[in-house]
């Protein structure tokens, strides 16, 4: 097998469970086409019920697939989703989720981070998820700090956190491929502080300019500066509408082998760093159900929960 081949494989069998004679629903657009098929290869190698659907390329992280693809999803025992916007925070997902079906999504996944991030020990970084959750459950208030500014208070007391694994293998489950981070939604209308997001940023990339500095009040971002990549995002959220700038996650990443690419999919991964999402928080069991939803990741923080430190100067101590 080729690097591609065994890698698609894994992301199946390994991670997605697939198994012979179910279905399986490959959902990809004319960018990541590529992929899709290799996906599609490698189904068909485990299953004769393989099937393959390229949707249009755009929009934003979190807005819907076109009409009909949620139908589709919903009738599948899994699927596959290498799409260049998530599908991760769609009704279209949590529908297809609530029939039954097992859902990976790959947003924006390159040929490089698929082959790199799944040769990796799947069940490490999975045990590295289930320790964070576990913390972030039982904890009442975050805090994150790091050397660009940031100082963002988040409380989280009665939220359960979920722990992106890797290992989609139950009815009903989804998450990212690659993966490896634990993530909750903070109180919705609590958050206060400043985010400075100096690693990437959702639909943007690798912050090559100046950091994005986005002060919070209340669990709303209520001013965004910085240079061009502020700019940018303060265009997306007024665009989006005020839900847009809802705290919408606080994530932590498990992933040894993700890097910064300027692709969210593996940049919110890296071990040794957080991220802090604005926008839709409705697959967290929040209200707010804007098609947006962005994560900015934090370099170089430190995390601390009810006085338990998760992370310090990017150094994990879970």
């Amino acid at each position: 097998m080729t690097g591609l081949e065994r890698a698609c494989t894994i992301a199946l069998r390994d991670c997605l469970g697939v198994k012979p004679g179910e279905s399986l629903l490959v959902v990809t657009d004319g960018e990541l086409a590529a992929i899709g098929r290799a996906l599609l290869e490698a189904g068909r190698r485990l299953t004769d019920r393989a099937f393959y659907l390229e949707i249009p390329a755009g929009g934003v992280p979190g807005s819907e697939p076109p009409p009909g693809v949620a139908e589709m999803m919903a009738r599948v025992n899994a699927v596959v989703a290498p799409t260049s916007r998530s599908l991760t925070h769609t009704e279209a997902r949590r529908a297809a989720c609530a029939a039954g079906a097992r859902v990976a999504t790959m947003p924006g996944i390159t040929e490089d981070t698929l082959v790199r991030c799944l040769d990796a020990d799947v069940h490490a970084i999975a045990r590295r998820a289930d320790r964070v959750a576990e913390i972030l459950t039982r904890g009442k208030v975050a805090r994150i700090t790091n050397p660009a500014g940031t100082d963002v208070t988040l409380p989280i007391e009665g939220i359960k956190a979920i722990a992106s694994r890797g290992l989609i293998l139950e009815a009903g489950q989804f998450g990212n491929l690659p993966s490896g981070e634990a993530y909750l939604m903070p109180v919705e209308g609590a958050a206060q502080g400043i985010v400075v997001v100096d690693g990437a940023m959702a639909g943007l990339g690798v912050i090559e300019d100046e950091p994005i500095r986005i002060r919070v009040v209340d669990g709303l971002a209520v001013e965004v500066s910085g240079g061009e990549e502020a700019r940018k995002l303060q265009a997306l959220m007024d665009k989006a509408g005020p839900g847009a700038r809802n705290v919408a996650e606080l994530g932590v990443g498990t992933n040894d082998r993700a890097r910064i690419t300027g692709t969210i999919l593996e940049d919110e991964k890296i071990l040794g760093t957080v991220h802090v999402a604005f926008g839709n928080n409705a697959s967290m069991g929040g209200t707010v159900k804007v098609p947006f939803h962005l994560d900015g990741v934090i370099l170089a923080p430190t995390l601390v929960v009810d006085g338990e430190v998760l992370l310090e100067d990017g150094m994990p101590r879970f």
